[in-house]
């Protein structure tokens, strides 16, 4: 008598298409809420889970009638959360199941299930090992003819020895009929089993075998011919309809060779530029559709006719125009706006002269960018403007190989498109900041373009023809002449774009940064004022530049507040003065420089020049008993250590003169520092503050606190000219410093200065470094007189008369 199966009751899943056997892992994902409330009562009660297959997949709330009988009873494995709602699930089935019927269906599926066991494994007969055999062939042809069949599967079923557990497996990993898998799961006989897998592979191998028939007698007899003629006729009547739709010619219909050739020939280019052109349309129809060299030759081809050949602006040669529209845009730059009227004039009378380069050179925010603009406006001629800091390939420049995947023009040839014109103002921004490495030097590449020798048939590596850049003027814009290459800069003219003083900053903020930052916040002239006070006080207490760019930043954080005041209700108006400015702008955030009143031995202030201006830079020198090492800190160059080393052989070979110990270098340490350690500093500017500091600190003598000082010292005591003047003797005076001590070469440079500066300071000219000790220590006298005796002068004095050292 047969031993009756248990039955449970346990959560249980409808699955749609899906199937899973014995013995079998299985992943999917499950939507409906009901499924995922079994799975979750399943993994929470460590349960088993019953899955059982939908008769219709379509249906969305199956009732119990919508259900197989057969199933499988399974272990949850893991449950994944995704996104939004949906679970991804893992199961491993244990052993068929039989439903009996549902205790519940909300709000998850309980079900009364019977556990069905298979037959005992059959001894392995002649039929049942040939029927075995049948089946592991059957599947290989299967594999083979399958897509996504990975060898592991097919091992797996090769070392399986069990037919029950073998038509499983195979059942589990084909992609057929769910009603297949549902007759082989509900099939308990092993061999029966085997052999209905048997023919459901069998089935499946004809069909395969049938549709890779189609496929190679489809492709064999649709030929290339015959592919490429019906193509061609889709083509036809696409680019028919597309006339009829009144496409214009810029469009698709600007894609067949005779459109290409009419364009060409209408621009009357040169004989040797037409050929070329004309040469790739030939190409080009030879093309079949859809190579990837048709694309290469119509990419090349519309590159080429987007160039504004032979299209001029009409350019306005009026010096008494352009110097209008200057004096409107800028205030100050007087030489500036002098040497680019020079140009304009000259341009009047010679209207075909080449080879104008300009550069304009100075600190970030003085305006350089915005007179080339000014410039544009004025000769009416089109603006192409380019960044090159940053670039370091040369094809940036001249562009890329047109055979080359992604090539396109250089960046020359991309503004003189955006142009529009063969005669733009090319504004070539930021070319100190050019860079180059393996890929090659950009800055040599632009040789050619800066030169108007060699610009009139300039040749793009993608464009592979000669393009006349003559008629294009080339404004270039830098900060420092220092990191252009010598054969870049000789190419051009430089004109320097020296600081702002304090008082041209106060007439560019009233006449241009206010206004202009009152209208982009939408404030009216009567409701904002600021008064002159306020704004010496912004450009002295908050920022410290050469040029504008943080004053007119700070201005548009006042317009900011009284927008915020005007829309909150709080003021209609408001006033802005130098008493009460803290409340826009917060607290100062520099403050002027404290100098000390007392005399102090060895200290001495220098001058510096940085891109954002000047700087004073003071020097300490501590003499210490020691071995004649001399130490060097405050992240100084190799040029400042050098200069500190030429002070310290000068001082050597003068040491009696001086009234210095002559063994000083045996049994002193001299410790060099420039404080603000964090700020890197070089240059040669700072010998002779060098050299004074370490006398002051040798002799004991107290330095003048009211005097700075700066230039270049020699090993015989020279002093030698420095630059940078305008900016340093500026910082001099925003330090109360009344005296400045300058190389009398630099004499003629003093022109230059603005005469608010001239008049607050008092400049003294020497030639060596005795001098300046003269001016600049207290009671200091030469021990032992120089055969030439050294003397300094003020500015306008006669040069033959010397001013005695201080006794």
């Amino acid at each position: 008598m047969n031993k009756p199966l248990p039955i449970e009751t346990m959560p249980m899943l409808a699955l749609r298409g899906l199937t899973i056997f014995p013995n079998m892992l299985l992943h999917f994902d499950v939507g409906r809420d009901i499924s995922i409330r079994a799975l979750d009562e399943a993994m929470s009660s460590g349960q088993k889970i019953f899955l059982v297959a939908q008769r219709e997949i379509a249906t969305e709330t199956p009732e119990e009638s919508d259900l197989f009988r057969i199933g499988t009873i399974s272990n949850v494995r893991q449950i994944l959360r995704l996104p939004g709602d949906a679970v991804r699930v893992m199961v491993e089935g244990k052993q068929r199941g039989k439903l009996l019927g549902l205790e519940q269906t909300s709000p998850y599926f309980l079900a009364r299930v019977e556990e069905l066991s298979s037959e005992e494994t059959p001894k392995m007969t002649v039929r049942a090992e040939a029927m075995l055999r049948r089946c592991y062939a059957l599947f290989q042809e299967y594999a083979e003819l399958a897509p996504k069949m990975t060898p592991d599967v097919m091992l797996n079923v090769v070392s399986g020895q069990d037919p029950g557990y073998v038509a499983d497996y195979i059942a589990q990993n084909i992609a057929v009929k769910h009603r297949d898998k549902q007759a082989i799961l509900e099939e308990l006989h092993p061999i029966s089993r085997l052999k209905l897998i048997n023919d459901i592979l069998q089935r499946e191998i004809e069909i395969l075998t049938l549709e890779h028939d189609l496929q190679n007698k489809i492709r064999e007899h649709i030929g290339k011919n015959q592919r490429d003629y019906i193509l061609k006729e889709q083509i036809k009547v696409l680019q028919g309809e597309l006339e009829e739709g009144g496409s214009t010619p810029g469009d698709d219909t600007g894609s067949r060779p005779e459109e290409y050739r009419s364009r060409i020939l209408k621009l009357r280019l040169s004989r040797e530029t037409e050929e070329k052109l004309l040469k790739e349309v030939a190409r080009m129809s030879r093309q079949p559709f859809g190579s990837s060299e048709l694309a290469v030759v119509q990419n090349y081809l519309d590159a080429v006719l987007e160039l504004p050949w032979n299209k001029y602006s009409k350019e306005r040669v009026d010096v008494a125009a352009a110097r209008k529209i200057l004096d409107s845009d800028h205030y100050g730059l007087e030489k500036v706006k002098e040497r680019i009227l020079e140009f304009l004039a000259v341009r009047q009378l010679a209207p075909d002269l080449k080879g104008q380069i300009l550069c304009l050179v100075g600190p970030p925010g003085v305006g350089k960018t915005s007179v080339a603009v000014s410039v544009a406006k004025a000769l009416n001629r089109k603006l192409a403007r380019l960044s090159l800091g940053g670039v370091r390939d040369e094809a940036d420049i001249r562009g890329h190989r047109k055979t080359y995947v992604g090539a396109m023009p250089g960046r020359i040839m991309t503004a003189v498109r955006q142009g529009g014109t063969m005669n733009p103002l090319m504004l070539l921004d930021e070319i100190d900041k050019l860079g180059s490495d393996g890929r090659g030097d950009p800055s040599s590449a632009l040789l050619e373009v800066l030169d108007a020798e060699q610009n009139s048939a300039f040749r793009d590596h993608f464009l592979e023809i000669p393009f006349d850049l003559s008629s294009v003027m080339f404004i270039t814009t830098a900060n420092t002449t220092e990191t252009i290459p010598r054969p870049l800069l000789d190419r051009m003219e430089v004109i320097e774009l020296t600081s702002y003083t304090d008082e041209e900053k106060l007439q560019i903020a009233k006449r241009h940064l206010l206004p202009k930052q009152m209208k982009k916040h939408g404030l009216k002239r009567n409701v904002l004022r600021v008064s002159d006070d306020a704004v010496r006080e912004i450009i002295s207490g908050y920022t410290r530049e050469s040029g504008v760019r943080l004053l007119e930043r700070e201005l548009a954080a006042v317009c900011r507040k009284a927008a915020m005041a005007v829309v909150s209700g709080e003021a209609s108006r408001l006033s802005v003065t130098a008493e009460n400015l803290e409340q826009y702008l917060g607290v100062r955030k520099f403050h002027p420089e404290r100098r000390s009143s007392k005399r102090e031995v060895g200290v001495v202030t220098g001058l510096a020049w940085t891109s954002v201006g000047g700087e004073i830079l003071e020097v300490e020198v501590n003499i210490v008993e020691g071995t004649g090492k001399i130490e060097l800190t405050g992240n100084l160059g190799d040029v400042m250590k050098e200069s500190a080393k030429a002070a310290m052989s000068y001082i050597r070979s003068r040491a009696q003169a001086l009234g210095v110990d002559p063994e000083f270098y045996k049994n002193r340490d001299i410790h060099v520092h420039f404080p603000e350690g964090a700020v890197p500093k070089d240059g040669p500017s700072a010998g002779i503050t060098i050299a004074t500091a370490m006398v002051s600190a040798l002799t004991d003598t107290p330095v003048r606190r009211d005097i700075a000082m700066t230039g270049e010292i020699t090993l015989r005591g020279r002093v030698l000219p420095i630059g940078g003047l305008k900016e340093k003797t500026m910082a001099a005076l925003r330090s109360g410093v009344k005296t400045v001590i300058l190389p009398a070469e630099n004499e003629k440079d003093l022109e230059e200065i603005d005469q608010t500066v001239r008049n607050s300071l008092h400049f003294v000219l020497v030639e060596h470094i005795d001098a300046v000790l003269a001016e600049a220590l207290y009671s200091f006298k030469l021990i032992q007189g120089d055969p030439e005796e050294p003397s300094f002068r003020c500015p306008g004095a006669d040069p033959d008369v010397g001013v005695p050292l201080k006794q």
